[in-house]
């Protein structure tokens, strides 16, 4: 059948110019080629994430961000925003590193609220926060300029948020929203293979990491400073993927800021609509719909139509594409359609014709 085309919330489908990249020949991390490749695309990175902070390159997933943020911050309590498979996730990890933490819960396709986390936070029992701006589970996005907003009223609690689903798919100015830690991943919108994770820290964050024991050294925050420094990381880096971010970082460049959001915006709009072409409606409640992958309500919730996922995920693979028959405990109740990295709307045509097909033989 040959490659299967990847529609699925991550990783995504990745160009021939990224994949050429990435075969760069292998250079000393150690060298000043790589420093200076380092301090090249610090520029474009801050420009990315809207901040004058450096931006840090670390070889894992971003769950090993997401982890070492919790041991960097968490001095005396986190809150945990929940709502969705990898949001619930992040309570457990906080307890396996040994921190108290506490589950803030919003149903299964709705977002996180500003007015919840304020109650929360106005008891004094927390000094940490974990979001995740777009649960990929659910296609759910919270209002992160609302919830950023409450920063101002606890400016010593540490906002810490996963942009691993949108980042790069939508806005996310970093210093004006006044977070303390924003981080992502390779494999989702910045459309790379997966196994890099991207952050940034305030001022404050470096601040409270200083007093902070247990931080342990691969993801010790300040060996990542101190290191940025120099234009070096604290352990061997994954070359690959960093010539692979350099390239990606010339095509955003090329197409600008603004109109990738907007391009994003589009697909997710004309996904909806064939979604609502053929009956369904979607999981995540009005207002509060990813801008980078679409999680179509299969009887997850009541109303619109329903088909078997899994035989719709068969059709459309024969077909040579790939889309996702939902996650976690809406598996088969819901299905998933990403449209984020390098999607057109003729790739997002070609991957429509062939759920058209697929939905005749349902």
């Amino acid at each position: 059948m040959g490659h299967v085309k990847l529609f699925i919330p991550g990783p995504v489908e990745v160009s021939e110019k990224i994949l050429q990249a990435f075969r760069s020949p292998v250079i000393g991390h150690r060298g000043q080629g790589f420093k200076d490749l380092y301090a090249r695309i610090q520029p474009q990175l801050q420009q990315l994430f809207y901040t004058r902070q450096p931006v840090f390159l670390s070889t894992s997933s971003a769950w090993g961000v997401m982890e070492g943020a919790i041991r960097n911050l968490v001095s005396k309590k986190v809150l945990c925003c929940m709502n969705g498979a990898f949001s619930d996730k992040w309570l457990d990890v906080a307890q396996r590193c040994g921190k108290e933490a506490e589950g803030l819960k919003a149903a299964w396709g709705s977002p996180i609220r500003a007015e919840a986390i304020d109650a929360r936070l106005a008891t004094g029992q927390f000094d940490t926060l974990t979001l995740i701006h777009n649960e990929t589970s659910t296609g759910v996005m919270s209002p992160i300029e609302e919830i950023a907003a409450l920063k101002k009223k606890y400016p010593d609690i540490m906002f810490i948020v996963d942009a691993v689903s949108s980042f790069s798919g939508v806005k996310l100015p970093f210093d004006d929203l006044g977070l303390d830690v924003l981080l992502t991943g390779s494999q989702k919108a910045l459309a790379l293979p997966p196994g890099l994770a991207l952050f940034t820290c305030s001022p404050a964050a470096f601040a409270r990491a200083s007093t902070v024991s247990g931080r342990g050294y691969y993801f010790d925050f300040l060996e990542f400073k101190k290191n940025a420094e120099g234009n070096m990381t604290p352990s061997t880096p994954t070359l690959g993927h960093i010539f692979a971010l350099e390239s990606k970082l010339e095509d955003i460049c090329t197409e600008g800021l603004d109109n990738r959001y907007a391009r994003h915006r589009r697909l997710a709009q004309v996904t909806r609509d064939w979604a609502a072409r053929h009956g369904f409606t979607l999981f995540p409640d009005d207002g509060h719909v990813s801008m980078t992958l679409t999680c179509v309500n299969n009887g997850a919730k009541p109303g619109g139509r329903i088909v078997d996922a899994e035989k719709l995920v068969s059709l459309v693979k024969k077909r040579g594409f790939l889309i996702n028959g939902g996650y976690g405990k809406i598996k088969g109740t819901t299905f998933r359609i990403s449209n984020m990295g390098d999607e057109t709307e003729t790739s997002m045509g070609e991957l429509f014709a062939a759920l058209d097909e697929a939905m005749k033989e349902l």
